[in-house]
Formats: structure tokens, C-alpha cells, sequence
């Protein structure tokens, strides 16, 4: 007995050591974390953009008048025309886009969210790094809002619209909005940056391309991210699906080839759902890094960011996922349940590279991106 006694006891002694350590370097991490909030020494000069101040330069914002005079939210919108591009923001660097914010006649506007595209170009560089309808670079496929929150998007129910990945650049950074609609769209928007930042050299510069198979080929994967050259880091994607047809759509592998890879993939998952870290068919379930955002009549917006899971290539890297079904009975072998389908699938994929950079894969055309959105 006394033999047992003492058994529990060391066990005791060595769950709670194993705790405090445990605490203690939880306690350690947090404070790293923090300690950057209350930094005063940073080098770094805080700037905003928007219709009020559309230079960011200091003391500039809010001399627009309005009938209650000089200051007084004299230009807080903007209706961008039909055919029209307007400038967001044109950045002196080195600086650091921190933070985007947007609403506007969005929320039930699906032309506008599949019409309005967003550009962006980082140090000069003639091509986009950025080319994306305005809904799926803000966090959602189908042009349909739905209030949600991950690591990168946060939507609110009105379509407040914000993105929070950081946008580094050296000397320049420079974002445009296009109508591409036939009527004007109203915009209030708000671009949160830094200037002074110290980068390292060949630093990665964000780049997001969409793309859009409606409906894809039997046997022939659709592409996420279509091949790049040289190095870089795949941050994540917003994918949507509309369903074209009965059973479970979702059996299909990501696949990720990369440096040198040809006919199998380093990277290789379970099944679309898995991607998205979910399981057993899609759930309208949002995480930090990982969710469904929409789930309703056959069509699924999706997410996945890879913060904590890098994904870096040296020399190549592309990105695909494959259409598969399930059914509970195929009419040629009931013993059989997997199937090849087609879909409609569209995708928004972030990372980062140096620039200059390779142009983009070819933008869709306006009715190819608004063809067949949520109903």
C-alpha cells in the first residue's frame, strides 16, 4: 500500500511539473508575441488611404467639403462608372500594405463582385502580381456575401469586405479597381499601410490569380495554381464549386508538384474536403485557418490558408485538384463508388514571390466569370 502511495504521488509531482513547464512556455510565447503591440521604436511612419486622404500623405486627409462645410465627410464614396479604373492607392516605398477594407452597393450586386476586378502591381512591374474579381480576392466564390471570419478574411453581413494578408514592397505599390459592369458601382474603401519597413533581400511580394472551368474536363484536374518558376510560398486559396449533378462531389486529391516533380506530386491529400481540413462531405463551418463558408443549393465556397504549414518551392511549383464523385451505387459495378465528374470550379490562389515576377495565367473574360453565380 504504502509502495502504491508513493507511485501516485511521483505521478502527481510529475503531471504538475510537466504543467508548470507547459505554462511556462505558453507564458514565453505569448509574451514574444505581445511584446511587438507596445513597440515605440519601429522606424515605421502609420498611413491610410481612402477618398478622404487618396495620397496618404500626412495632414492630408478630410479638405473635402460637404453642405455642413470644409471637413465634414466631404468624400467618404465614390461611384465608379461603368468602364471605369480608378486608383486605390499609388504607394512610395519601401512600405508595407497592412490591412484593406471595402463596402459599397455589393451585397446583393453579383455582377459588381464578379465584375469589379482588382489589380495590383508591385515596383514597377508592368504586369499584375494581382488580378482577381473583387468578391473572391475579398474572401468568398460566387459573388455571394456571407458574414464569416478566417486568419485572412473577415466579410460582415452588409459586405464590409477586409483582407489582411501583408503586401510588402520596395518602391512602389499600386492597386486599381475596374468596372467592368454595365452600371456605376458605389465604393468606400480604406487602405491601412506602413512606410519605412526594413524588408530582406528578394523579399516575396503578394500575387493572387483566379481562375474559372465551367465545367471542367473529365480526367483532366483542375488547376488551383498553374505552374510558377523560380522561388516562392503558397499561402492559400478561396475555391469554389457549383455542383452540376447528384452524389457526392468531393472525392477528389489536392496534388502539389513541386520542384521537379512530374508525374506524382510531393504533396498529395484525401479528398476536397480534407484540403479544408473538414471530413465526411462539407460543412458550413468556419476556422481561423480552414473552413466553408457557404454550403446552399449546390454551390460551396471554401477556404484554406497554410499560416502555420508552409508551403515554399525553389524552383517550380503547381497546384491542382481532381474531380471525383462517390455514389452508393454505379449502374455498371454497384461494388463500385468512386466516379470521374465534371463541376463547375473556380479558385483564388495567394502567394508570394519576388519580383519581377512572370505574368499571371489569362484572366477570364467578363462572361466567363459571371456566368451561372449563386441563385
Amino acid at each position: 500500500m504504502k509502495t502504491t502511495n508513493k507511485s501516485i504521488y511521483a505521478q502527481l509531482i510529475l503531471v504538475a511539473f510537466v504543467l508548470l513547464i507547459g505554462c511556462t512556455q505558453q507564458t514565453d510565447v505569448q509574451t514574444s508575441v505581445n511584446a511587438g503591440l507596445y513597440r515605440m521604436e519601429t522606424g515605421l511612419e502609420s498611413r491610410s488611404i481612402c477618398f478622404e486622404n487618396p495620397t496618404g500623405e500626412k495632414g492630408a486627409g478630410g479638405k473635402a467639403a460637404s453642405y455642413l462645410g470644409v471637413g465634414r465627410k466631404g468624400f467618404p464614396a465614390k461611384t465608379i462608372e461603368a468602364g471605369e479604373t480608378v486608383v486605390l492607392c499609388d504607394i512610395a516605398g519601401p512600405g508595407c500594405i497592412r490591412h484593406i477594407w471595402m463596402t459599397g452597393g455589393f451585397k446583393d450586386n453579383t455582377a459588381a463582385l464578379r465584375g469589379m476586378v482588382i489589380r495590383a502591381y508591385w515596383d514597377g512591374q508592368e504586369t499584375p502580381s494581382i488580378e482577381c474579381p473583387l468578391g473572391d480576392f475579398m474572401g468568398f466564390a460566387h459573388a455571394k456575401v456571407v458574414s464569416y471570419q478566417s486568419a485572412v478574411h473577415s466579410v460582415g453581413r452588409n459586405a464590409a469586405l477586409n483582407l489582411w494578408l501583408p503586401m510588402p514592397f520596395d518602391s512602389q505599390g499600386n492597386i486599381t479597381l475596374t468596372n467592368e459592369c454595365e452600371k456605376g458601382v458605389t465604393l468606400f474603401y480604406q487602405i491601412d499601410y506602413t512606410t519605412g519597413d526594413k524588408h530582406p533581400a528578394d523579399f516575396g511580394r503578394l500575387h493572387a490569380s483566379f481562375r474559372r472551368e465551367n465545367p471542367t474536363t473529365i480526367k483532366q484536374d483542375f488547376e488551383i495554381l498553374p505552374k510558377r518558376t523560380g522561388r516562392g510560398r503558397f499561402i492559400g486559396a478561396v475555391i469554389g464549386i457549383r455542383t452540376l449533378s447528384g452524389n457526392w462531389w468531393g472525392e477528389g486529391e489536392i496534388k502539389i508538384y513541386k520542384d521537379g516533380d512530374t508525374d506524382f506530386p510531393t504533396i498529395c491529400g484525401t479528398g476536397s474536403e480534407d484540403y479544408v481540413c473538414l471530413s465526411y462531405g462539407i460543412q458550413e463551418t468556419q476556422f481561423l485557418y480552414h473552413g466553408c463558408s457557404l454550403d446552399q443549393n449546390g454551390f460551396i465556397s471554401m477556404y484554406r490558408w497554410h499560416l502555420h504549414d508552409p508551403i515554399y518551392w525553389n524552383e517550380e511549383c503547381r497546384m491542382t485538384i481532381q474531380q471525383i464523385g462517390w455514389s452508393p451505387n454505379l449502374p455498371d459495378n454497384p461494388d463500385e463508388h468512386l466516379f470521374e465528374r465534371r463541376d463547375d470550379w473556380c479558385a483564388t490562389a495567394f502567394w508570394y514571390e519576388p519580383v519581377p515576377s512572370a505574368p499571371l495565367p489569362e484572366f477570364p473574360a467578363l462572361e466567363q466569370r459571371t456566368a451561372d453565380l449563386f441563385q
